[in-house]
């Protein structure tokens, strides 16, 4: 097999549409893998869509088409060898020509495409075209063909297969990409290639010995040999040899590992990962060959019947897990500027903040190899979605075919991971169709439902019964949806979105789920960020480019009402900046404390979301320029191994480790001024992977004066604190601190003193150095207390540290109370 990558020498020019006259006339030199928005960006013919209103100048790119043009030099192919064209992905309908002849049309960008041109090569230079047009026009036109199907949004992205999010989403923008997306090539090959390679790694049930899978496919040129061909499979030392007969395609090896490395996820145990090598052979000359890395380790589903309704744990090697888990959408909305560092560094501050799963939700892509391979590295479990979202889906031709075959394809590529835990036939679609007045519109046309319950189920059991799958994220398994609701929290998987649309965080209370994979809490990006993206006399909440880059319906009214429950809600830009953010960590804290501690019977949370693909207002800890919001910090204690909280006038310990908590827990009613006003010492005896309620005495957990007293607790290092009051009604002092800075081994180290009691206290450094960042935030100090925090930073000035509103608390936002 002999491969040449085909990235050298494209342009791209407008093909149609309602294009600008000045950038119609241009032809650009294009970068592939790449998209057309990336190559007029690098030509400077558009603006930067992420920044102020510009993504709404661009709208005419929804109905433009776009020719890739670049000429192929090859030898002609030999009598006996077959010469192919590769596309790993384009994005999304496309012609392909190749010296005037058209080889094909697609119309799916999750997956690849495979043309025979032997008979086209001459070792001249042959034009080689990609035509893409409009992927809007083609989902309008599709849709009235197989009819039009209940969706969120005014698109018809469920008729496509494309990212559902290029069309906009209550987080994104709407920009449609086009492109040839993932690499091209040529593939020279003889007698018989490896179509399909699916290595499986599991552990038997002694827990030590490996036991590896493959399966392999071919596919034969039908030019010269077509006998028997051999397969050696090589993994941790040990070979196995597979004969594919005479006429067939496919075969199976299967290799046993006597102690094998064993991988766990992050927390649990190491991630050691075995070289597996596939040649494939003809009378001992090698054709092809394939290389991954596996991991072994067995993950269950346990979905046990119960006296509540069913479980839902995670079980990996044995140990029921219980999933800290973040979603996450597409890192960039341009996604071929993504490389290998950058989703490292997404998935490290997942990791930094006590993370152990990355769900993958159905709205953006199958990710790329780098994504998987990083999880593997470090650990993360990954829940992968089908890429199906908030929609209902025709089970008619041609969408019924592609979403077949980029299954297939993608769950093929994917089989050596060891971090991908999960498949889930999709997001919200099962809710939607029980919820969102889908019936009557629908009037019994099809939905999907047969893939969710028949297509994924039986696709997964012909290529990889290795893993679980669910049906639909939220769903309640085993039930007739109409007789048992999705959403159903005593069964299955739960979405918690009332507490933000129309309740408060406190919401989450009410509901005990045995896994919830999404809720969360929306807050702008950091300062920086929305300094970067829109002008400062943009810098209010009804300006037009602050409200373009915030997406959800309502969302800022949602924001108010939600800052209102507790704080005032401030009329100064900046404060009500502080007042989001701060109002987001504390939602995020809430309900991942409300989750976590009442384990086992809640077995995961998985928070809507890491990240975000551009500045935006959004329900990201993490903002489109990879800064840490505030939420971030709370949401890396929420989730640290070992975490304490009150609850109903108890102490709840949260011990997720793999060795006994035994200590002893100082907890106090203090003042706001500092006067101990009742104090105890309780034991904590929390056994490994397990959660302890610990009863307090009704002096102690009752108030004497609401307005000026917390509770607090403190062992090993953690913290507690309770309030008796809303903010608003809580006598804080607005100036309870005082700053000192002092240099430090690579930035600063910025200590904090209270004279009264200070809540969340934070540093929002970003707004001096927007690359800085600080060790920790949203720290409750007693008065007498300091912290001192540590910033990473090369800023020379360092006293514009000390600022007002660099140092914030919750003091700052809150009225006094009189008296």
């Amino acid at each position: 097999m002999i491969r040449t990558d085909l990235h050298a020498g494209w342009t791209v020019r407008a093909a149609g549409g309602p294009v600008p006259e000045d950038i119609a006339a241009e032809l650009v030199p294009a970068t592939v893998p790449g998209t057309v928005h990336t190559d007029l960006l690098d030509a400077e013919l558009i603006p930067d869509p992420y920044l102020g209103e510009n993504e709404a100048a661009l709208v005419w790119f929804h109905r433009a088409a776009w020719l890739y043009q670049t000429a192929v030099t090859a030898e002609p192919a030999a009598a006996d060898e077959r010469v192919d064209l590769v596309f790993d992905g384009l994005d999304t309908v496309a012609t392909v020509t190749l010296g005037g002849e058209e080889l094909g049309r697609t119309a799916n960008m999750h997956r690849g495409y495979r043309f025979d041109v032997r008979e086209r090569l001459t070792g001249a230079a042959i034009p080689l075209s990609v035509r893409f047009d409009s992927a809007l026009e083609y989902a309008e036109e599709l849709q009235k063909v197989i009819g039009e199907r209940p969706r969120p949004y005014p698109h018809p992205f469920n008729a496509v297969r494309k990212m559902a999010c290029s069309f906009g989403w209550d987080w994104g923008p709407d920009l449609q990409t086009a492109g040839i997306w993932k690499p091209v090539r040529l593939e020279r090959w003889r007698v018989a290639r490896l179509a399909a390679v699916r290595p499986l790694a599991t552990l038997d049930a002694d827990g030590r010995t490996g036991r590896l899978i493959v399966h392999v496919d071919v596919e034969r040129s039908g030019l010269g040999s077509a006998g028997e061909l051999s397969v050696e499979v090589v993994v941790a030392g040990r070979t196995a040899h597979l004969t594919i007969a005479t006429g067939d395609t496919s075969g199976t090896a299967e290799i046993s590992v006597p102690e094998a490395p064993v991988w766990w996820p992050i927390g649990y145990g190491e991630q050691p990962l075995a070289d597996v090598s596939v040649v494939l052979l003809d009378d001992g000359v090698e054709l092809d060959a394939y290389t991954a890395r596996v991991g072994f380790r067995t993950i269950t589903l346990d979905e046990t019947p119960d006296e509540i309704g069913s479980a839902f744990t995670l079980i990996v090697n044995g140990q029921p897990i219980f999933v800290r888990g973040l979603n996450w959408i597409p890192e960039d909305h341009l996604l071929t500027r993504l490389d290998r560092d950058a989703y490292a560094a997404s998935i490290e501050r997942a990791t930094d903040a006590n993370t152990n799963l990355l769900r993958i939700w159905g709205g953006g892509i199958y990710e790329s190899d780098d994504f998987y391979d990083v999880c593997d590295e470090r650990g993360v479990l990954v829940w992968q979605d089908f890429p199906l979202a908030c929609a209902a889906y025709s089970e008619e031709e041609p969408i019924r075919s592609e979403i077949l075959a980029e299954a297939r394809e993608n769950v093929t590529r994917l089989t050596p991971h060891p971090s991908l835990a999960l498949w889930n036939g999709g997001n919200e679609n099962i809710w939607g169709h029980e919820d969102w007045d889908w019936k009557p519109a629908l009037n019994g046309a099809s939905w999907g439902a047969k893939y969710y319950y028949e297509d994924f189920p039986a696709l997964l059991a012909e290529l990889d019964p290795t893993r679980p799958y669910h049906p639909g994220s939220p769903s309640s398994p085993g039930h007739d949806p109409e007789v048992v609701h999705p959403n159903d929290d005593r069964y299955g998987t739960r979405h918690e979105w009332e507490a933000w649309n129309r309740e408060d965080y406190t919401y989450h209370a009410n509901f005990l789920p045995r896994f919830c994979s999404e809720f969360g809490w929306q807050a702008p990006p950091t300062w920086s960020t929305l300094r970067e993206s829109i002008a400062q006399e943009d810098f209010d909440q009804e300006s037009p480019a602050f409200l373009l880059h915030q997406k959800a319906a309502g969302g800022n009214d949602k924001l108010n009402v939600g800052v209102a429950r507790h704080l005032p809600v401030p009329v100064d830009f900046e404060d009500w900046h502080w007042a989001t953010q701060l109002n987001q960590a504390r939602a995020t804290a809430y309900a991942i404390g409300h989750l976590r501690g009442h384990a086992p019977r809640t077995m995961g949370s998985i928070l809507w979301q890491l990240n975000d693909c551009w500045p935006v207002t959004s329900w990201a800890v993490v903002d489109g320029a990879g800064r840490r919001k505030p939420a971030w910090y709370a949401l890396r204690r929420s989730y640290a191994p070992r975490l304490l909280s009150f609850r109903d006038g108890a102490l709840v310990a949260v011990n997720d480790t793999s060795s006994p908590w035994r200590g002893t827990a100082r907890v106090r009613r203090v003042g706001f001024d500092g006067l101990l006003l009742d104090s105890d010492v309780v034991a904590v005896e929390v056994p490994a992977y397990s959660v302890g309620v610990i009863a307090l005495t009704d002096h102690l957990v009752t108030a004497g004066d609401p307005a000026r007293e917390v509770l607090v607790a403190d062992i090993d290092g953690l913290r507690a604190t309770h309030l008796f009051a809303e903010d608003f009604d809580l006598a804080y002092d607005p100036g309870a601190v005082s700053a000192s800075i002092e240099p430090a081994e690579g930035g600063y180290s910025i200590t904090v003193t209270a004279t009264s009691f200070a809540r969340d206290v934070t540093l929002l450094t970003d707004k001096v150095d927007p690359d800085s960042l600080v060790d920790d935030m949203l720290v409750d100090l007693l008065a007498g207390e300091s912290h001192t925090f540590h910033v990473r930073s090369g800023w020379t000035l360092p006293e514009a540290f000390l600022d007002p509103y660099v140092v914030r608390s919750a003091n700052v936002l809150a009225v006094p109370a009189e008296g």
